[in-house]
């Protein structure tokens, strides 16, 4: 992996950001302030979009493409573009030599997701997805009660996630761009947190019901409400998901998992998107765990910044990607 000298002496890994909208550049900004990288290059079409990019590395040259990106000689590419982009960004940039960190979803399908990891695999470079939920404090404390047996045999995990204001952008709407509505803009976060809890074990019985206005889905249209159901090594995991839906708050968030001697859960606090709670259950009783504040948004990049400054090449953990992307297939019947 090629570095480059900072302005401290030290060498690191040349980063590169193609899209600098609101979460692209809240990545940049969490991975420059590790330390670890240094953005060289700054790609979006939109002008704002860039002036507020180049404020936070005023060093980096502003290309207007992928492929300009590249033959400057990145060492690694941050992706936040539209997900139909995603997949043929990523492999684009990992079959030039770059490690790669994608928005989420990595593909709009399990087949294109698989790809990128295949890609990753040949040129044996770091592959990393922002699936941030995993990096709550109030994750980071459930997971172990789980993993640990103190919630004893875990039976079910019911996962949530309202967006009572759904997305603004055309896009969204179409399958071909988005792959999928409500279930892979906002379900793809439940299904690996359940997954990554329990270990990526093997799924079963999955079965879901999509509407669109209430209705089944007609042709070209994608759901703005979920439901479904899978066990994943034994456990029963039910999964409701929607766009505008009439919840009365912003957002509804939980993800609970109830075992033979306790339960756990975290849940955003007043329809917030970023204030969680993490609590343990005993019978009728409820143990705080953890709670706001908590700059959780973010920790996913840094940390793959980290990992990307020790080491550039592929970590098999990004095999997960394509179990989570195949339950998205099942529920959607691909």
């Amino acid at each position: 992996m090629s570095t480059s000298a900072g302005h401290d002496g030290v060498t690191r890994p040349r980063v590169g950001f193609l899209g600098t909208g609101w979460i692209g550049r809240h990545r940049m900004a969490a991975m420059i302030e590790t330390g670890g990288i240094e953005a060289v290059a700054i790609c979006d079409p939109s002008a704002d979009c860039l002036a507020e990019a180049t404020a936070l590395a005023p060093g980096a040259a502003v290309v207007d493409s992928l492929e300009a990106m590249l033959a400057g000689g990145v060492d690694a590419v941050v992706i936040a573009t539209p997900s139909a982009l995603h997949a043929d960004q990523s492999i684009q940039a990992l079959q030039a030599g770059a490690a790669v960190f994608c928005q989420k979803p990595l593909g709009r399908s399990g087949a294109e997701t698989q790809a990128v990891i295949d890609a990753a695999h040949a040129a044996d470079r770091l592959l990393g997805v922002d699936l941030s939920y995993r990096h709550t404090e109030g994750m980071q404390r459930i997971a172990p009660l789980v993993q640990d047996g103190t919630l004893g045999a875990l039976f079910a995990i019911d996962l949530t996630f309202h967006n009572a204001y759904g997305p603004g952008k055309p896009w969204f709407f179409d399958p071909a761009q988005s792959g999928g509505g409500c279930v892979i803009d906002l379900g793809v976060h439940l299904v690996d947190l359940a997954l990554w809890t329990l270990g990526f074990p093997a799924v079963d019985d999955v079965q879901a019901t999509l509407l669109a206005g209430g209705k089944p889905l007609g042709p070209g249209q994608v759901e703005d409400y979920a439901t479904a159901r899978f066990t994943a090594g034994g456990v029963d995991i039910r999964l409701a998901c929607s766009w505008n839906l009439h919840a009365g708050r912003e957002a509804v968030i939980e993800a609970a998992f109830y075992g033979t001697h306790g339960g756990a859960a975290l849940r955003n606090v007043a329809g917030s998107f970023y204030d969680f709670t993490a609590e343990h259950f005993t019978g009728t009783g409820t143990t705080l765990l953890a709670g706001p504040p908590d700059a959780w948004g973010a920790r996913s990049a840094a940390a793959w910044a980290e990992q990307l400054a020790r080491d550039g090449r592929f970590d098999p953990a990004a095999d997960q990607f394509a179990q989570s992307a195949t339950v998205l297939d099942r529920i959607y019947g691909r």
